[in-house]
């Protein structure tokens, strides 16, 4: 991917300076997904492994919305009609756009403003940090459609995030989630105001951009990875991913800033 020339049929897209930004393009609808937008998404966030040039992302919000999940009619109409072949195939590819943010290397900063539900809200969980704003009104809602809570992960991540009983009210009522109850839970890193999250969070990718990228891409990777290790094998797993960040120029950089009492500039290798 060349991310200066990149141009999506499905969602905007922005690059500058190192940070990419993904807005849904459809603010009329509050930003509903559709298949196609979903496997944009995906191959999108699968690219950026190999797309070096981009240091960090923000998923952003776009006309006072992040996402209203699935698109009713161009999505959850058409599954009626399929056979349990042509469902799979579908639940599958939307896991797979969760699995595309979580194991790409960059960072990936949700921020979150208005309605983020259903698959909306899985992508921001998805997400390394979440911005949000008291306006933000965040529903896991597949309930409310006649589905399970266990849908794109929900069940692994989000009592992670916010705890078990919590993550276990929210995906059997389906019920909104308040941007100060999701600060209080966790969900959220932080609340801005709406008129200052696109600058908080692009304040925040930049701060990530400018850091040691190669050693946020192993932290992001040992987050990942340690959710299925012992605590005595993430200690060892965490030992080898550090003395391999000890071999990068960064780290050195950092040792000579530190002696000559300057800022490292750090670049990522």
């Amino acid at each position: 991917m060349n991310p200066a020339h990149y141009q999506p049929k499905h969602f905007h897209w922005q690059f500058d300076g190192a940070v990419a930004r993904i807005m849904l393009a459809r603010p009329e609808r509050k930003n509903p997904l559709t298949f196609d937008s979903y496997a944009e998404l995906r191959d999108t966030f699968r690219d950026l492994a190999t797309t070096p040039s981009v240091k960090a992302v923000v998923i952003a919000s776009n006309g006072g919305n992040f996402c209203s999940g699935g698109d009713v009619h161009e999505i959850i109409g058409p599954l009626l009609d399929r056979d349990m072949t042509g469902l799979l195939a579908f639940t599958r590819m939307t896991g797979d756009l969760i699995k595309a943010i979580r194991r790409c290397p960059q960072p990936v900063i949700a921020a979150v403003d208005g309605i983020c539900v259903g698959a909306g809200a899985m992508v921001a969980l998805a997400s390394d940090m979440r911005l949000g704003t008291p306006a933000a009104k965040t529903a896991f809602l597949f309930t409310r459609v006649g589905l399970a809570g266990c849908d794109m992960g929900a069940c692994a991540m989000l009592p992670r995030v916010i705890g078990q009983g919590r993550a276990a009210e929210l995906l059997f009522t389906g019920r909104t989630m308040s941007g100060d109850e999701g600060e209080r839970w966790g969900f959220f890193n932080r609340l801005v105001a709406a008129d200052a999250l696109d600058a908080e969070a692009d304040k925040l990718a930049r701060q990530l951009a400018d850091g040691p990228t190669f050693a946020h891409m192993m932290t992001k990777t040992m987050l990942e990875q340690e959710w299925s290790m012992s605590v005595d094998q993430a200690i060892e797993a965490e030992a080898q991913a550090q003395a391999i960040c000890m071999q990068t120029r960064d780290f050195r950089r950092a040792y000579d800033a530190f002696v000559a009492k300057g800022k490292p500039q750090f670049a990522g290798d």
